[in-house]
């Protein structure tokens, strides 16, 4: 593309990603015109803060903006509230709601991904809540300040982000998950057995292998009715199930879609000049070979940089650690590298007092960390997690082992 003012960009998508694309292309000294698609009401914010800091009581009164005001105007950025609703990649044209048509010479996905449906009946009465949008957490604020029992469905990230949150508020919380342990898509044994003992020893009534069959009108509230047969009252009835990518614009283009719109690991379709990424990409990672798709802010806004400069003129695949992090009442979650069921877990720190890592070792080689309270072991596997790092069990419980020693040796090692 080069920096030609003719070459506009136009990005479909405000969250994190399509923000950061914006964002990253002025910095990289794109002239050209920049347009964002905006399919939401609201200025452009930050969700991480809506399953936390907006379910406790001191709930902040405002959203946390993408970027602060002005930036826009500043950037030379147009953003337009309008939602697309077809793709012409042979025309390079964007049809809109409205029923007008934008052209442009590269085009970014960046359309991210929508809340599962819960599939019960009853998923839509009233008091039955998602958490997605910021429209979502002002609902539950409200409902909140009436509420004395609540049920969560699912015990992912959002489902125990909220469950801490409302249990700090001194609500009864019950928790309701079909799989044998909580984030059991994100976290090892080890890991998930210790937050399941927490919550529960906090006071969070944790229901596994227990997904839920019906939720009924009980009159004064809701009851929600268990694949166990029990009957769960409840005020307020959240669901965390997971979500989907959004996909259906790529895949009416002609776009091959397999769990997101499937890119190169430059994040490209197949289709020249035509991008996904963020929670909406399936992407094969440079570092491990793997095909994934990652919903996380990191990788959304790693990710929108990474395009940005592929557009201006680099050429590089993909390569950044993803990592992630959840905050549930007073637990601090972070996670770096992507885990799989059959790695090693070994554990360094003292579980008891809430403060440790769990290592992942998958054929000899450092994989993934999960740390809990402990920022530094999280920063120092960052940049650990990619160098084919090899260390054994004995390696990490020696005595006086920390990852941030570890680092500092290798990268002097490296440098």
């Amino acid at each position: 593309m080069g920096n030609n003012c003719a070459d506009s960009v136009l990005i479909i998508g405000a969250g994190q990603a399509g923000i950061q694309v914006a964002d990253s292309l002025r910095a990289e000294g794109h002239t050209g015109p920049i347009t964002v698609l905006n399919n939401e009401v609201h200025h452009p914010y930050q969700r991480p803060p809506l399953s936390k800091d907006y379910m406790g009581v001191d709930w902040p009164s405002e959203p946390l903006p993408l970027r602060g005001p002005g930036f826009l105007e500043a950037k030379g950025i147009t953003m337009l509230g309008a939602e697309a609703t077809s793709v012409d990649t042979a025309a390079r044209t964007v049809h809109l709601a409205d029923g007008t048509s934008i052209g442009y010479s590269q085009l970014v996905f960046a359309t991210g991904a929508a809340n599962r449906q819960l599939p019960c009946p009853g998923a839509d009465l009233a008091g039955v809540h998602a958490l997605r949008t910021l429209d979502d957490a002002l609902g539950l604020q409200d409902a909140l300040s009436t509420a004395r029992k609540v049920v969560v469905i699912g015990a992912g990230f959002i489902g125990l982000e909220f469950a801490a949150g409302a249990r700090t508020r001194g609500l009864d919380v019950t928790v309701l998950e079909f799989a044998q342990r909580p984030m059991g898509r994100a976290l090892s044994a080890m890991a998930s057995d210790w937050f399941a003992a927490r919550h529960l020893a906090d006071g969070i009534d944790l229901r596994l292998n227990e997904g839920v069959t019906a939720i009924h009108d009980a009159g004064e509230g809701l009851s929600v009715e268990s694949t166990a047969g029990r009957a769960y009252p409840a005020d307020l009835v959240l669901y965390g199930v997971g979500v989907n990518p959004r996909t259906d614009l790529a895949e009416a283009a002609g776009l091959e879609v397999q769990n997101g719109i499937v890119v190169d690991a430059a994040l490209q379709t197949a289709v020249s000049g035509v991008w996904a990424v963020g929670d909406c990409a399936s992407f094969q990672h440079a570092a491990s070979g793997e095909r994934m798709r990652l919903e996380s802010v990191q990788n959304a806004t790693d990710q929108g940089r990474h395009v940005a400069r592929t557009i201006m003129g680099a050429n590089a695949a993909y390569s950044e650690t993803p990592w992630f992090w959840s905050t549930q009442g007073p637990i601090r979650l972070q996670i770096a590298g992507v885990s799989h069921p059959g790695d090693l877990p070994v554990m360094i720190g003292d579980p008891a007092a809430g403060k440790f890592s769990i290592a992942l070792l998958r054929e000899g080689k450092l994989a993934a960390v999960e740390s809990v309270n402990s920022p530094a072991d999280h920063i120092a596997a960052r940049k650990l997690i990619g160098l084919g790092l090899e260390l054994t069990a004995g390696d990490i419980t020696t005595a006086g082992f920390t990852f941030k020693a570890l680092a500092k040796e290798v990268l002097m090692v490296g440098s």
